[in-house]
């Protein structure tokens, strides 16, 4: 059994990780399924690919009850969760600030381009109030366990807009939301087609293989689960997936994991400061690891954790949907 005293800290940032927990961590226009449930027909439970038309607005109250009004359209946006980069990326535009990686990724600006956007101070947990505002931001996009203590010191200075996805709907309604705001109202019914129609190709083709996604930076990992993490929510339509969320101070053991044969391991390596391995090739020391027939069988995928354990947009989403079901057949 591997367990130490540490703390996955997953909904948050998803890269963060302080305790000893083996567990995973406003939208409109929701039509389908609700993500984590398996009925057990996968035909069945296809999602509908139909996009509701985005009405554009300055005013407009997400899904979680959040009020959004904005006196013009908001040109210079600052993201303080990748969750903005990739709903601004899929709009075609670029934050005037960041605080994650994910825009350098392949399938979003690049590398060369993402150098191009400011980068905020601070990092995810602790971005700079004084660097947030010195970019005279018409909005402002975080996430609202990490970063609501932010709203009193940017209170009249900018809208700041706390977002909390737990699902691919959320996701979606917030792509939806920001397309409202920003005018982009034929790129975000673009991008949530596209999403929605992968996904629904992605669902008639759900395999039978037993799945996993861990994460985490040492022999203590994490285990991703529906309802508390998005790219997990998705794995119940792609294959079986049999991990529940047990709360934030629930655990599975490895005996647990071995217990379910798992056919194919995802696995998230987080980095805190300079990249120091890949989290397989560390659990790979432990006897028991091996045991695992995705190990046996050479069938773990280290993945991009910018992407999957981070992004959690419908670019994001799309990619894993491309990356899993590919490993999957």
């Amino acid at each position: 059994m591997l367990r130490s005293p540490l703390r996955a800290i997953r909904r948050g940032l998803a890269a963060v990780i302080l305790g000893s927990v083996l567990v995973g961590c406003g939208a409109s226009a929701d039509t389908s399924t609700e993500s984590g449930a398996d009925t057990g027909d996968a035909k069945a439970d296809v999602t509908d690919v139909t996009v509701e038309p985005i009405k554009e607005t300055l005013r407009l109250t997400d899904a979680r009850g959040v009020t959004v009004s904005l006196k013009k359209k908001p040109e210079r946006i600052v993201c303080l969760v990748a969750l903005c980069d990739d709903i601004l990326t899929e709009l075609g535009i670029a934050p005037v600030a960041t605080n994650s990686q994910l825009l350098a990724q392949p399938g979003f600006l690049g590398e060369k381009k993402a150098k191009e956007v400011a980068v905020i101070p601070g990092g995810f947990i602790a971005p700079e109030v004084e660097a947030i505002l010195s970019h005279k931001p018409d909005l402002v996009i975080g996430l609202e366990d990490t970063h609501g203590k932010l709203a009193p010191a940017l209170k009249g200075a900018t809208t700041f807009w706390p977002v909390q996805p737990a699902k691919w709907e959320d996701s979606v309604g917030y792509l939806r939301d920001v397309a409202a705001l920003t005018g982009r109202t034929a790129e975000g019914e673009k991008a949530e087609k596209a999403f929605r129609t992968k996904l629904a190709a992605a669902e008639r083709k759900k395999s039978d293989k037993t799945a996993l996604i861990i994460y985490g930076s040492d022999e203590n990992f994490g285990v991703a689960t529906p309802g508390t993490d998005v790219v997990a929510g998705l794995f119940p339509k792609l294959a079986e997936y049999p991990w529940k969320s047990r709360g934030v101070e629930g655990s599975y053991s490895l005996e647990e994991i071995l217990a379910q044969d798992v056919d194919v391991l995802f696995v998230e390596t987080m980095s805190f400061g300079e990249p120091d391995g890949k989290l397989s090739e560390k659990l790979a020391k432990n006897p028991l690891w091996g045991k695992i027939p995705a190990v046996r069988n050479g069938d773990v995928h280290e993945v991009n954790s910018e992407v999957w354990a981070k992004g959690r947009g419908t670019r994001s989403l799309g990619i894993v949907l491309d990356e899993a079901v590919a490993a999957l057949r």
